[in-house]
């Protein structure tokens, strides 16, 4: 088979799509013949060595997909050969075929698009989990969603409208709060490109507050970070909820502490690589009801490019500099 190569902790740019040996299923583990991979923002740090965690070298990245079984291990008992599915991994979807553990992949319907099952589950997975069990998101929340353009971010806009939340969607561009006014937020804030300095996150905090019509936001969505994580924090409402969901501005924020008491609010970590490891079965219901919620048309994936997954160094390079808008997704012919 072949596959997206990260031989050493390098740049994108050293990604090579080479051939390799086709992986054989152990105990309780499938072979899946990957039809489609998603794209998410981890990817690209994960081959930097800038992930929380290290694959041994060669590896590929590549943390979601679909496609169909094509071999099964001993004593599998939840998947046969022939069977669809979507699946997660921390590694290695960027490839032709996948070895993945028979718990960490999930039935759909053959009739249903690998495109669209190979790009929604990490990010929608993320998102529900932040939301419903972390912020216990309901119709009367006011929700304010950073880089709500992305995968993640639009995942968030979607299933917090789905919910009836009042949603205002921050971006950094115009053509980003243009995607985000398709899918029905109530509000756009443009921050812009550049980092913040003290001023700038004061305005951004003045505007931010007066995008809510309560004057704060219950629950934050943040997977951005850096210089506007502070000034979205400073726009919570008492007892709300700050959701922290990565970094892709850059660096990680330093919150001032007083602010969290003096908003009886509380933040929260959403790190759906280890709610899926502590709590297997609540992360399999967060699926069955984002698929129930998918099948009834409540929430409409955005896959914003489909692209060979030979040419995928690319849009993984694009990612790393927050160039995707929506969700992309690499296919094998």
């Amino acid at each position: 088979m072949k596959a997206i190569i990260c031989k050493k902790f390098a740049p994108v740019s050293e990604l090579v799509w080479e051939e390799v040996a086709d992986p054989i299923a152990g105990p309780g583990e499938i072979v899946v013949d990957v039809k489609a991979a998603g794209l998410n923002y981890p990817d690209n740090l994960i081959v930097q060595g800038l992930y929380q965690f290290q694959p041994e070298r060669p590896f590929s990245p590549g943390h979601e997909g679909s496609g169909v079984v094509s071999s099964v291990g001993p004593d599998v008992k939840m998947h046969s050969v022939g069977d669809s599915v979507a699946f997660f991994k921390g590694f290695g979807a960027f490839a032709e075929k996948i070895v993945v553990s028979e718990r960490m992949a999930f039935p759909i319907p053959k009739s249903f698009p690998h495109k669209i099952a190979a790009g929604v589950f990490m990010v929608y997975g993320t998102s529900y989990h932040g939301l419903v069990q972390r912020a216990k998101i309901n119709k009367q929340d006011e929700v304010l969603v950073l880089g709500a353009a992305g995968g993640v971010g639009l995942a968030a806009v979607d299933i917090a409208k789905s919910f009836g939340a009042r949603v205002v969607a921050a971006v950094s561009t115009k053509e980003k709060a243009e995607v985000c006014k398709g899918y029905g937020v109530d509000d756009v804030v443009i921050y812009g490109e550049e980092k913040l300095d003290k001023e700038g996150q004061k305005a951004l905090t003045k505007e931010l507050k007066s995008k809510s019509v309560r004057g704060g936001f219950s629950i934050i969505y943040d997977p951005i970070g850096d210089c506007f994580a502070e000034p979205a924090l400073r726009s919570i409402s008492w007892g709300g909820t700050y959701l922290v969901v990565g970094f892709a501005a850059g660096k990680i924020p330093l919150f001032p502490t007083n602010l969290m008491l003096l908003k009886g609010c509380a933040v929260s970590g959403v790190f759906i690589g280890r709610f899926q490891q502590e709590e297997p079965r609540q992360n399999a219901q967060n699926l069955k009801e984002i698929g129930e919620l998918l099948g009834s048309g409540k929430l409409t994936p955005f896959i914003s490019e489909t692209i060979p997954m030979s040419e995928s160094v690319d849009a993984i390079e694009r990612i790393a500099k927050r160039g995707v808008v929506g969700k992309v997704v690499f296919i094998n012919d």
